[in-house]
């Protein structure tokens, strides 16, 4: 079985995809970067969007995701983005933590596990 490299780079790939298995590193926001979370997690979810077509899936396949947040009490401004971009119905396994992410700009990094 093949894998295929997205985004592939000397450290990482943005996704790879496995048989009918794809694997989305964790995403961050460039363009929001220091912004809010709501606005870091609407950029996020547009590379999402993107990765997963190149990967030639969506988000009506995604079958888990493991969301960080510098701060906890920012969960709602997140998930007011998420709520708006997940398809009812199509919702998946969520995980969401507080965790100290890369660097001190970055407020939320987004990964996750999407079928074909």
């Amino acid at each position: 079985m093949s894998i295929e490299r997205i985004g592939a780079g000397p450290r990482m790939s943005k996704a790879v995809v496995h048989g009918n298995t794809v694997y989305l590193a964790g995403q961050v926001a460039d363009q929001t970067k220091g912004k809010s979370v709501a606005e870091q997690t609407g950029e996020i979810l547009e590379i999402i969007d993107g990765l997963l077509a190149q990967a030639g899936t969506d988000k009506t396949k995604v079958l888990s995701a493991t969301i960080w947040l510098t701060d906890i009490a920012t969960f709602a401004q997140m998930n007011s983005k998420w709520d708006a971009w997940v398809v009812a119905g199509s919702t998946p396994a969520r995980a969401t933590v507080q965790a100290q992410l890369a660097a001190p700009e970055y407020k939320v990094e987004i990964a996750l596990i999407a079928a074909k």
